[in-house]
């Protein structure tokens, strides 16, 4: 059986996780920008494309059978084994596919100068498939501090292999090298902490068995994957590799809040909501707690980034892509207004509502994909991302609407968790309109940056502790108790 779940074990799974990746993630604050002040756009757009299409056919391999392994009530070797053997079958064939058709795939893409990077990105496939199996062990027992040590190191090591290699002129090739370096670290450090070791045993009925789940959950994961990357995708067929570049840079930036907290928080709830899939008090007062959490940490950090996004662009990225500003500001406030969403997937995948869970999925990709096209055919990298925050907006609406439907969980809990956001929007409003009228006075960016920095820290901080005084004081409590005790013991 899975370990018992509860707040003690929670809390300490998410610390190592938002550990690893404010590690990994700081790494790249720093290295994303100096490599975007050595490379071009079109080289960022060009791996960018290519990646996108590796990770997408990636999901796919993977049919969803790890996620699968984690709700399992028994670790079961022989169907630990088989699905092992699956994943790698399936994840050959794709990257020999790929191989084969990179020039042709990297033209429908609307990149056909990320044909040879194609061909070579290819083997990414079975180097992630094939340590799914050993993150799906570590997830189910909730040893996420083990995971979190080589996160950290196979993230450092390629960001500084990326950075050495691109100084020394290795241009787009320094971005290949850390895709293949990270994984290759990550894939050993994954199997040496689970202990695992595969054997070929393989059982075609028990890799059946986890198809229900995992057809759905892949289903789910697939419509989630075309939604973030499709912009990719669209710009660079409609506007160019210039501007996918733009887009590029500005979404790794702007994504790397998210990673840092949700990437950490996901990873954690999915096997903790599973466990309380027979408990629906005790699940929904967890779901209120950590999208409250989540919220209160991610929300300032996207709509200031949106405030100072033009002093920003500057100082981090240089003055080649000062253009990009705009890109950065939007793409921060689409991702700012899904921050109350951030908890409804793990929760939705951990009730067993994968039906649900994809349809809605399915209906986001296909309004995001839509809404992009069709404001990069007729209008330019800006209505384009204005596009998507208008989708954003109508998808927090919706799976607000969908967790209600799925669990019957109370309004007053989507209230609860909104409130962190429009705080958030207040201390951006005000942040952006000082800098507007007075960021003359400051005329170097990075001066700007700071002040603006220290100015949302001050306004948002006050802001949390007269209006999020119960939050702060179960989060107070919740950490002093010394025994385990069920999740959550503030309000409901």
């Amino acid at each position: 059986m899975p370990p018992a779940v509860n707040a003690k074990s929670v809390t300490r799974n998410v610390g190592w996780s938002v550990l690893s990746k404010t590690g990994t993630f700081g790494l790249k604050f720093v290295t994303v920008p100096i490599l975007a002040r050595i490379l071009s756009p079109e080289e960022f757009g060009a791996v960018a494309v290519a990646l996108a299409l590796v990770q997408f056919l990636a999901m796919i391999g993977g049919a969803g059978f790890a996620s699968g392994l984690v709700i399992q009530p028994e670790e079961d070797m022989e169907t630990i084994h088989s699905v092992f053997w699956t994943n790698l079958a399936i994840s050959t064939a794709m990257a020999l596919g790929v191989f084969l058709g990179a020039d042709q795939l990297a033209a429908l893409f609307g990149a056909p100068e990320a044909g040879d990077l194609l061909r070579i990105m290819s083997l990414l496939i079975p180097l992630q498939l094939t340590g799914d199996v050993a993150y799906a062990l570590l997830a189910r027992r909730m040893q996420f501090s083990r995971d979190a040590l080589w996160s950290m190191i196979s993230e450092s090591a390629g960001a500084l292999i990326a950075v050495a290699l691109a100084l020394l002129g290795f241009g787009v090739w320094a971005l290949i090298a850390q895709l293949f370096s990270s994984a290759l670290i990550r894939l050993a450090g994954l199997y040496a902490v689970s202990r695992y070791s595969p054997r070929f045993v393989f059982r075609p009925r028990l890799v059946l068995s986890l198809g229900r789940f995992s057809m759905g959950m892949m289903g789910s994961e697939i419509a989630n994957f075309i939604t973030f990357q499709s912009p990719m995708v669209v710009i660079s067929r409609y506007l160019g590799l210039s501007d996918a570049g733009a887009y590029s840079a500005a979404n790794r930036f702007s994504s790397i809040p998210n990673q840092v907290v949700l990437s950490a928080v996901m990873g954690v709830l999915f096997p903790a909501f599973s466990s309380m899939m027979h408990d629906r008090q005790r699940r929904l007062q967890a779901l209120t707690l950590s999208t409250q959490v989540t919220t209160v940490l991610l929300a300032p950090m996207m709509f200031g980034l949106w405030a100072l996004a033009e002093p920003g662009m500057r100082v981090l990225f240089g003055q080649q892509w000062a253009h990009a500003w705009p890109v950065l500001a939007l793409l921060s406030l689409s991702k700012g207004i899904l921050t109350p969403c951030s908890t409804y997937i793990p929760y939705l995948k951990g009730i067993g509502r994968g039906g649900m869970l994809f349809a809605w999925a399915l209906f986001r990709a296909i309004a995001t994909t839509g809404a992009v096209a069709y404001a990069a055919m007729h209008g330019g990298l800006i209505d384009a991302m204005i596009a998507l925050c208008i989708v954003n907006a109508v998808v927090l609406v919706g799976y607000s609407w969908v967790v209600h439907q799925a669990d019957r969980a109370p309004l007053t809990g989507f209230l609860l968790t909104a409130r962190p956001m429009l705080s958030a929007i207040a201390m951006a409003l005000v942040v952006r309109c000082l800098l507007d009228a007075y960021g003359h006075l400051l005329p170097n960016p990075a001066l700007q940056l700071v002040v603006g920095i220290a100015i949302g820290g001050v306004i948002y901080g006050a802001l949390t502790l007269l209006l999020e005084r119960r939050l702060l004081q179960t989060l107070k409590d919740l950490m002093r108790k010394r025994t385990p005790a069920p999740i959550l013991a503030g309000e409901s």
